[in-house]
């Protein structure tokens, strides 16, 4: 079979966007649009998104409502009251939650803030190109931020329903004040050693690119380090092996895949950049013990 090209989708509208989740409502300001997430009725089945890419910005305050587990790639949150999460364009992303999130999403693009300063929202680095930002808190956290959020919601749902320049507004200083919190909590965290840092960044790197590159020599080019200095690093950090993450990351995506949707499993070899569905066969079974059909139908019932 050829291989397809222009399968990871990409979306550069918001309401493409919202329609793929499936959402049902939609936004009148193609540059902006406030989500009141709540759980989807009918049971606790869980959500899964594949792999793909938006053009706009996204950030969130979340919090459960039960017992969850939500997955961002490689950073899963397990039973934690709140979090905050900020994701810029561009990058690859997936997701999974049991559906017991609720909390505030928003969804923006750089022409939102063309009203104030073009480029403004690039001075926030919470927004980082290269990866998802997440920060986990306790619930009296939450309580606090809550506020903020709400007073941009409320001015979302009751201005213009075209223009929302109220919302916009305060949507500005929420993202100053977020920042500037975030600034505090980096100043009270204890130094890194440069070997932690690499880590770091090589995980962070692996998150926006394990489907097209998975060798050391890649992420060493990426990071201007050798790749004996990037294996060693990783190894004194972690005490594995640096390809083992990489290869982690993978198979993490292909079991969702499989497991999550009713993709052809042809289709999902070429979207996770296999050069034909034998090889990804190959692979799976090496690092499942599992074919992926029978991976498949061994949690088709779990589901």
């Amino acid at each position: 079979m050829r291989k397809t090209t222009g399968i990871l989708p990409y979306y550069t509208e918001i309401n493409d966007f919202l329609a793929s989740i499936p959402w049902p409502e939609r936004t009148t300001n193609p540059d902006f649009y406030c989500l009141r997430l709540k759980p989807i009725e009918g049971g606790q089945m869980p959500v899964y998104r594949p792999p793909f890419k938006r053009s706009f910005y996204f950030f969130a305050l979340l919090f459960n409502s039960g017992e969850i587990k939500v997955e961002y790639g490689e950073q899963t949150i397990q039973d934690a009251d709140s979090y905050l999460v900020f994701h810029s364009p561009n990058l690859i992303y997936s997701f999974t939650h049991n559906n017991a999130l609720e909390g505030y999403v928003v969804y923006f693009k750089p022409d939102a803030f063309s009203f104030f300063k073009p480029g403004f929202h690039r001075q926030f680095t919470l927004f980082d190109p290269h990866r998802t930002n997440l920060f986990k808190f306790d619930h009296g956290m939450f309580r606090q931020l809550a506020p903020h959020f709400e007073s941009v919601f409320a001015a979302y749902e009751h201005s213009g329903k075209d223009a929302h320049l109220e919302a916009r507004l305060k949507l500005l200083g929420l993202l100053c004040h977020l920042q500037n919190c975030a600034l505090e909590s980096k100043q009270n965290e204890g130094p890194n050693s440069r070997p932690e840092l690499l880590m770091r960044d090589f995980l962070q790197l692996i998150e926006n690119n394990y489907i097209h590159k998975r060798s050391i020599k890649e992420y060493a080019a990426l990071l201007s380090v050798t790749p004996n200095y990037l294996s060693r690093s990783v190894k004194q950090v972690s005490g594995r092996n640096a390809l083992a993450f990489i290869t982690e990351r993978l198979v993490s995506e292909a079991k969702s895949l499989v497991r999550y949707t009713d993709l052809e499993i042809s289709t999902i070899a070429y979207q996770l950049d296999f050069s034909d569905p034998a090889n990804f066969g190959k692979f799976f079974k090496k690092h499942t013990k599992f074919s992926p059909s029978a991976f498949r139908s061994q949690h088709k019932g779990l589901n």
